[in-house]
């Protein structure tokens, strides 16, 4: 499958997550002393983005079933560049934490749409692959992100970082109105209000197999934010790196997971979604039990703590698509709304990470290791209670 320009710019809309999150992390440090704040204080600000992009995303959900996957985005995009130099002006961490929310419910609206509009063409196996493909785009961020924030910081400090955010902002903006084309049929739009909304959620929270797909998803994503907010922590202040090279070994684990993701799609060719989540949940596991185990056992050395974050990354390439895909299988024209509701369920299981690793106090990679052992072995579980829920799909 080839990459056609619809699904290169749902990548770049998908991808306003990874570059907010990831582009300040090397920047910590400086934010902290900048506005008289704790390493804890900057972590929270993480967790914040992470929770107004939670919430917002039930909002986007509907309104994308209603009004069509385009208008949604203008609002959300104008919102995401506003937040974005609000960021930039903060002058206090406070109002550093509540511009990130804002930004988040900006961003949004990128994450829920791109799913849409990939279930507007394709049907779940070939969604899959279409996940997968996204990943590649996708990927680029977490790979460029930390490394170009790592650069603006060294010559325009972590203001200049938010700066450059807005620039991208006012691009996609942009983008979307000339390239992007309604992809929702009329005849699929359906009507809005708070009773269907809510009738909407409750009926995909009691539907077995999206809720357990989506939890095991999302205690793979938990894993992985987690992972983002402790490694600034975990790499500059505990092993010593510099945040040029912590770009470096942020970047490391982001090819892991574009690899991952390439390996499923090719693979998606000849087995579908339900045959490769079960191996895949298992090796996710058996990375994140490893560093725990070798954190308790007074051996989580950088290179070890490395090779478990690569191993869980590649998996994380096989879980992410398969599980969305097969937890968005039979949504019909409620697409906007499934997806939605996943990536709540989703990013909510980051922001509770996130925020536990912020008010762990351990030190060194402990507050890591506990995130990674427990929400793997989550994911396998709710994985094998999804596949019980599945015909094959």
């Amino acid at each position: 499958m080839g990459l056609p320009g619809w699904l290169i710019l749902m990548g770049a809309l998908t991808a306003i997550g990874p570059i907010s999150i990831d582009m300040y992390l090397p920047a910590f440090p400086e934010i902290a002393r900048g506005l008289s704040a704790t390493s804890n204080e900057v972590e929270r600000t993480l967790a914040a983005y992470l929770i107004g992009m939670a919430s917002a995303q039930l909002i986007y959900g509907p309104l994308a079933d209603r009004f069509g996957r385009k208008p949604p985005l203008y609002f959300a995009l104008v919102l995401y560049i506003l937040a974005s130099a609000a960021c930039a002006f903060a002058p206090s961490v406070e109002f550093l934490t509540i511009s990130r929310v804002a930004q988040a419910m900006g961003g949004a609206a990128g994450m829920v749409i791109s799913r849409a509009v990939v279930r507007d063409h394709y049907n779940t196996q070939e969604a899959a692959r279409a996940l997968s493909m996204l990943m590649l785009v996708m990927g680029v961020a977490p790979i460029l992100a930390p490394i170009l924030g790592s650069q603006v910081l060294a010559l325009a400090g972590w203001r200049g970082i938010f700066a450059v955010i807005t620039l991208i902002g006012l691009v996609l903006l942009v983008t979307v109105w000339k390239v992007m084309t309604e992809s929702l049929p009329p005849q699929n739009k359906i009507m809005l209000s708070w009773g269907n909304i809510l009738r909407t959620y409750a009926g995909l929270l009691r539907h077995k197999r999206f809720a357990a797909f989506a939890l095991s998803g999302g205690m793979g994503s938990a894993t992985l934010f987690g992972y983002i907010v402790a490694s600034p922590r975990l790499f500059i202040e505990h092993f010593g790196v510099s945040p040029q090279t912590y770009g470096l070994l942020f970047a490391i684990n982001a090819c892991s997971l574009i690899m991952g993701s390439q390996v499923s799609a090719r693979l998606l060719k000849r087995h579908r979604p339900k045959k490769l989540l079960p191996w895949a949940l298992a090796l996710m596991m058996a990375a994140g039990v490893s560093a725990l185990s070798l954190t308790l056992l007074g051996a989580a050395s950088l290179p070890a703590i490395m090779g478990c974050m690569m191993c869980f990354m590649f998996s994380q390439g096989f879980v992410g698509p398969n599980s969305a895909a097969m937890a968005l299988s039979d949504q019909g024209r409620q697409l906007g709304s499934a997806s939605a509701m996943m990536g709540t369920i989703t990013i909510s299981c980051g922001a509770l990470a996130g925020l536990t690793v912020s008010m762990l106090t351990a030190p060194g990679p402990l507050p890591l290791a506990l995130i990674m052992g427990g929400c793997t072995s989550m994911a396998c579980l709710l994985g094998a209670l999804a596949r019980k829920t599945t015909r094959a799909v």
